[in-house]
């Protein structure tokens, strides 16, 4: 997965969940639900230590928290979230307070700006719940601006809210999405940011709800206010929602440190603080191209009947090599066409890689790999042309912009970025477009 998130299409399944997602979202009132959590959404803030005029966007704002106190702050301030009725509250509570903060509806996997767009990317308890995490992840990585901050409040699998959410679960029907305190696991938060990011930085923390009332009030004021919960309860019937108060009420209560009808219980979640690497947005795009041209490749290849496999895939010339070995070279060569492109970058020559070295390295390839498998040799490309993107997106600006002679070119000086485009990039296209003709397809 790169820092900027591919086009995914929906289908039917997915969209009718996001509607369902969207409407969830819209029931009830987190404005009056968020303004008990105000409190500690203002350390999560003070802890980033983000400067006044600083371009921010919270994304799953809600009723905007913590957007408003950032605006508060100083910040320039974004907030963005799929539930309208929400995005409302927030334009009103800015209007009512003179804060020049903007509201917008969007979508975590798919937001509606530019890449590098934003200094700050906060998500407080809101993104964690989009059904594709790692859209979620590429998006808020892309609009962060290099050298950027991307920070987040997930709860826990363990913590007090998500046991909470457990109780729930025994009651409903599952949603089909994966489970969204995994935002609060710290390996999948390592493994879902790690594209794009200098630095991770994970600690756990309590988040304090108090309410001046007592627990099984609590269960009601989650019940009217909190989307999922009235929702929750709404799809059940007078047991089941009789049933799901009582468990819930006993969690609350078994977990309320405070006495005379009050409730006080704290909730673990994790404090996720990313940096975004500072690596060249040129890079990226380079990077995410040669993704695009392997993946377009293996998908017409995997379409390709054994017969074609083994037909020959270039239709002129003495190119007498079947698809599949075609196919296997492209996948072979990623790792030696980004060794070539480092080694220019560090200024040196690399004038002794000629067209009849590679001829050579080609007909010794060919006789190797004449048998091997559509499948080894698909696993091969999708491998190799993931490893040469990564390898990609760590080179800076000067690194592509260095320049040495190269036999392929005939001693012309080239860049380091020329070798990219015209070596690892374009010979899955190259390819393809020579196996299109062949095939007659």
């Amino acid at each position: 997965m790169s820092a900027t998130a591919k086009t995914v299409a929906a289908t039917p399944e997915l969209e009718q969940l996001k509607a369902k997602l969207k409407a969830t979202w819209n029931t009830g009132d987190y404005d009056k639900f968020c303004r008990y959590m105000q409190k500690d959404a203002e350390t999560f803030y003070e802890r980033l230590g983000v400067k006044p005029g600083t371009k921010l966007l919270d994304v799953a704002c809600g009723a905007g928290q913590p957007a408003l106190i950032a605006a508060r702050a100083g910040a320039e301030v974004t907030g963005s979230d799929i539930a309208p009725s929400w995005i409302e509250k927030a334009k009103a509570r800015a209007a009512e307070e003179g804060l020049a903060a903007k509201f917008e509806e969007g979508d975590a996997e798919a937001l509606p700006y530019g890449d590098g767009e934003f200094e700050v990317v906060v998500s407080l308890i809101g993104a964690m719940f989009a059904p594709r995490p790692e859209l979620v992840a590429a998006e808020l990585t892309r609009v962060c601006r290099s050298g950027g901050t991307i920070a987040m409040a997930n709860w826990t699998p363990a913590g007090f809210v998500g046991q909470m959410f457990k109780v729930i679960a025994k009651h409903i029907a599952p949603s089909g999405m994966p489970s969204p305190v995994l935002w609060g696991d710290e390996a999948t938060v390592r493994e879902r940011l790690k594209d794009g990011i200098a630095e991770l930085k994970l600690a756990r923390r309590m988040y304090h709800f108090d309410y001046p009332f007592s627990p099984s009030e609590v269960v009601d004021f989650f019940r009217e206010n909190y989307g999922p919960m009235t929702k929750a309860f709404a799809s059940l019937d007078e047991n089941g929602r009789k049933a799901l108060r009582t468990e819930l009420t006993q969690l609350w209560a078994s977990q309320n440190q405070a006495k005379n009808g009050v409730t006080s219980v704290d909730a673990e979640y994790l404090e996720v603080v990313a940096t975004r690497s500072s690596g060249s947005r040129r890079a990226a795009a380079l990077a995410d191209r040669i993704e695009q041209g392997a993946a377009t490749l293996a998908a017409f290849a995997e379409g390709l009947s054994e017969a074609e496999w083994r037909s020959p895939g270039a239709a002129k010339g003495n190119d007498k090599r079947s698809v599949g070995v075609i196919v296997h070279h492209v996948a072979s060569m990623y790792p030696i066409e980004v060794d070539v492109a480092r080694a220019v970058a560090g200024g040196k020559s690399v004038a002794e890689v000629t067209w009849q070295v590679v001829a050579g390295m080609n007909a010794k390839h060919s006789e190797e790999q004449a048998t091997a498998t559509k499948a080894d040799t698909l696993a091969l490309l999708r491998k190799n042309s993931q490893e040469a993107a990564a390898a990609v997106r760590k080179f800076t600006d000067e690194e592509l912009e260095k320049a040495g002679p190269f036999g392929l070119s005939y001693g012309a000086p080239v860049t380091a970025q020329f070798v990219i485009e015209d070596h690892a990039l374009r010979h899955s296209w190259h390819h393809l477009a020579r196996i299109r003709e062949a095939l007659g397809r």
